[in-house]
């Protein structure tokens, strides 16, 4: 008996003993350019939250390490963000070294995608982020142009100001574009001359979900999110940061100048930043297009305290810019119009009654030769006010280890203005004030079971006055969501689902032509992730998700050039539903790394602008010298795929590929729906010696023929373009000097984009060459 005792308390003492083992994670962290050690580097386990900081020789060292596999994230302002994943095993010392870099060709850390820091390996959704220094090379007023590159990533246009991302081929609505994870209070989704108030040259990266994102960010996330990150710190840093960039570009005679300074002291860390952007008409090779140009400028600050165990901030942005709307006045005065014989329309308006809208015809006219130069420019001038608090909580103990809390009012307005012999007569208002709020809570882990949850909402007051108004009053939309997400990890399978309860009610003031709407929906996602070998993953993951109809969808009425359709609204539409199902294959080593993902969704009830013909005559309707329109709801699917893959050959050069293909269309009668993204493939490599990097590529895009488009869309030519892009970093001290360059469309190739509105009038941008300067002292 005492020795079955003996027995049992020996394997007791092994059981817990191997239980309660821990081990330890260090190494070292330098510079890719020189190998000089990088102190005040920012190095956390994801898995559990816990982080500290390189000393001066750029040493770290996590003691006390549960066993397990762990993924360690390290953060500097300025360096691209790495990941690397580690297995902790009995007592035994891992040691991880890293070596950062200035800019990298796909940044590896996301915080939108669970809105926590996290691999974008490892992430269920698939993401793209974009650093600061290729923002830099991109650089615009607008985040389309910028994000035009990407995988699976698109760009819809009414000129380069307005310019707006597409994912997978959703777009509008159905896209929503956040700054720092909360809504940017802008009208950039409801039309293509609506551009989106982000100033890019203050971020530090841009990411993108692809794929329905509405579990954390709302129904009109179905389509995808675009979040615009300027900083993911939380934490306090003694002395002096900043940065300074400037740059100039040949075609469009661009010209900016951005800048920002952080400073901290204890535990307070107070900051400032500024951009001005000037670009003029852009060049293509029929020649420069009229009224394309645009100006930006961009200012704010912010002070915040950062303790221990919890923190708060608040700020105040401004955002003020003008852009041209080219060949607006050419769709408001008539002049695209055709009569039965397929010349074109008097200007005077005689004969309207035969007038018809003819997209081919005007794609004939303008294939090789630009339209005549309008007597009237008509520009957007934007302006937008930004007030926010943020907060929060961290290692408090309990269920609860941490949370996040935000407050946030945007007071946006913008005018479109008519300017004919150097007068401005302002013709439309639109005023867009949104309140929003969001919690933000992350559990304890219990064992093998994580999670996080919170709520959100915001209240919106919109009205539109002058000649384009296309409500009538005020309407009001009220938003409130709760939502949850968990994750259980079995090592080599992690699963995760969660779900989201949202309610939209609109209000309009003119009740005698309106009514109100309310809407409440239920979205929901399971997914599975497999560790196949050590640095293979598969993730499977099946979305439902529900999208109220928005506020324009439901209550438009009148001309609107921006769609270059008289839209006719429709207040008794539906909610979508979107059921939809994604498989993805991910690699990631020190020599390669995979993305790639197939998906397919059905969307019930999807809404779209439905060309009228009221008489059946076989003409699509005018009136106010536009195509009437109204929204619609039929069933609809979107499938394709996207892909990126980098390799390191040898130590001085990457090979690098993306591509995506998507096709969208109505279920019921296989009609393609309109301005999705054709195939496309980019591929290049980046060579490096030191602080130089030289980035060629060749970008391929495939046409889009009639029969695969909607109708009354014209066909789109492929083509191919050869870029390059490089740079050279020297590091001096604590700075880092960057001197960045290049060139786009080098061989002046004619070529049109096939999301832009008035792709038939307006050619992308000929060759043109940029070269910029950037310090960043830390």
């Amino acid at each position: 008996m005492k020795s079955i005792t003996g027995i049992f308390a020996l394997v007791l003492f092994f059981t817990v003993s191997a239980f309660a083992q821990t081990g330890s994670i260090s190494g070292t962290i330098t510079t890719q350019i020189n190998g000089q050690p990088l102190s005040g580097v920012s190095v956390q386990i994801s898995q559990l939250r816990t982080s500290v900081e390189t000393d001066a020789n750029g040493r770290y060292e996590f003691t006390n390490v549960p066993n397990g596999r762990y993924t360690i994230i390290t953060h500097k302002d300025g360096f691209s963000d790495q990941t690397r994943s580690v297995t902790v095993a009995g007592t035994a010392l891992a040691n991880i070294d890293f070596s950062m870099s200035i800019g990298s060709i796909r940044e590896e850390v996301t915080v939108s995608a669970t809105g926590s820091e996290e691999s974008v390996f490892e992430t269920v959704k698939s993401v793209n982020a974009v650093g600061s220094l290729r923002i830099a090379e991109q650089a615009s007023t607008s985040i389309g142009e910028i994000l035009d590159k990407e995988a699976g990533v698109g760009k819809r246009a009414f000129g380069p100001g307005s310019s707006r991302p597409v994912i997978r081929g959703f777009d509008g609505d159905r896209v929503l574009v956040l700054q720092d994870g909360v809504r940017n209070g802008s009208v950039g989704s409801q039309s293509g001359d609506h551009g989106e108030p982000v100033d890019a040259l203050g971020l530090e990266r841009l990411e993108i979900i692809k794929g329905p994102a509405t579990l954390l960010y709302g129904s009109n996330a179905i389509g995808g999110v675009v979040n615009a990150v300027t900083s993911d710190e939380n934490d306090a840093h003694p002395g002096l940061r900043g940065y300074f960039t400037t740059l100039g570009g040949t075609n469009n005679r661009q010209g900016s100048v951005s800048g920002g300074v952080e400073y901290g002291w204890d535990k307070w860390v107070l900051k400032g930043h500024g951009t001005g952007m000037r670009e003029g008409d852009l060049k293509t090779p029929l020649g420069r297009i009229p009224n394309s140009s645009s100006r930006s400028f961009g200012a704010g600050g912010s002070l915040g305290y950062f303790g221990e165990k919890g923190f708060f901030s608040g700020s105040y942005s401004y955002d003020r810019r003008r852009y041209g709307i080219p060949y607006a006045a050419l769709f408001e005065e008539g002049k695209l119009l055709v009569d039965e014989d397929g010349d074109p329309c008097e200007a005077d308006g005689k004969g309207k009654g035969e007038c018809q809208y003819d997209p081919f015809a005007i794609q004939r006219w303008f294939r090789n030769e630009l339209p005549e130069t309008p007597d009237e420019e008509i520009d957007i001038a934007m302006r937008s006010h930004n007030i926010r608090f943020k907060g929060g909580f961290r290692d408090v103990g309990g269920a609860i280890s941490r949370g996040n809390f935000s407050v946030n009012y945007t007071r946006y307005r913008h005018d479109e203005v008519e300017t004919e012999d150097g007068i401005d007569d302002v013709k439309t208002l639109f005023y867009n004030d949104t309140f929003s709020y969001r919690g933000f809570f992350e559990q304890a882990k219990y064992k093998r079971l994580s999670g996080r949850f919170g709520f959100e909402g915001f209240n919106r007051n919109y009205r539109v006055e002058g000649a384009e108004a296309l409500i009538d009053g005020r309407v009001r939309q009220n938003n409130f969501a709760v939502f949850g997400l968990q994750e259980v990890d079995f090592d080599r399978v992690a699963l995760q689902f969660g779900g989201r309860i949202e309610t939209n009610r609109y209000s309009p003031e003119n009740l005698s032509e309106y009514i109100k709407r309310n809407f409440t929906g239920f979205s929901g996602s399971a997914a599975a992730r497999f560790r196949l070998w050590e640095g293979g993953a598969f993730v499977a993951s099946f979305t439902s998700s529900y999208r109220s109809p928005a506020l324009e969808e439901l209550y438009n009425d009148g001309p609107h050039i921006g769609t270059v359709t008289y839209e006719e609204g429709d207040q008794n539409l539906a909610r979508e539903r979107s059921n939809g199902v994604e498989f993805s294959l991910r690699h990631r080593t020190k020599r390669v790394r995979l993305n790639g993902s197939f998906f397919h969704y059905r969307i019930d009830n999807f809404v779209f602008l439905k060309y009228v013909d009221s008489d059946g005559d076989g003409r699509i309707d005018v009136d106010d010298n536009l195509p009437v329109a109204e929204f619609d709801q039929e069933n609809a699917s979107f499938t394709g795929a996207d892909a990126s893959l980098d390799v390191d050959v040898n130590s001085w050069m990457t090979l690098f590929v993306n591509a995506d293909t998507v096709k969208a269309e109505l279920r019921d009668n296989g009609t393609r729906l309109p301005r999705i993204t054709p195939a496309r493939m980019r591929f290049g490599a980046e060579m490096r010696y030191k602080g130089l990097s030289l980035r060629p590529e060749l970008q391929l895009t495939a046409k889009r023929k009639l029969g695969n488009v909607f109708p009354l869309e014209t066909a789109t030519d492929g083509y191919a373009l050869v870029n390059i892009n490089g740079s050279y970093t020297i590091l001096r001290g604590r700075a880092a000097h960057t001197l960045f360059g290049g060139t786009t469309n080098l061989g002046n190739k004619l070529y049109r984009n096939h999301l832009s509105f008035i792709k038939d009038l307006m050619p992308e941008p000929g060759r043109g060459f940029r070269i910029g300067y950037s310090v960043r002292f830390f």
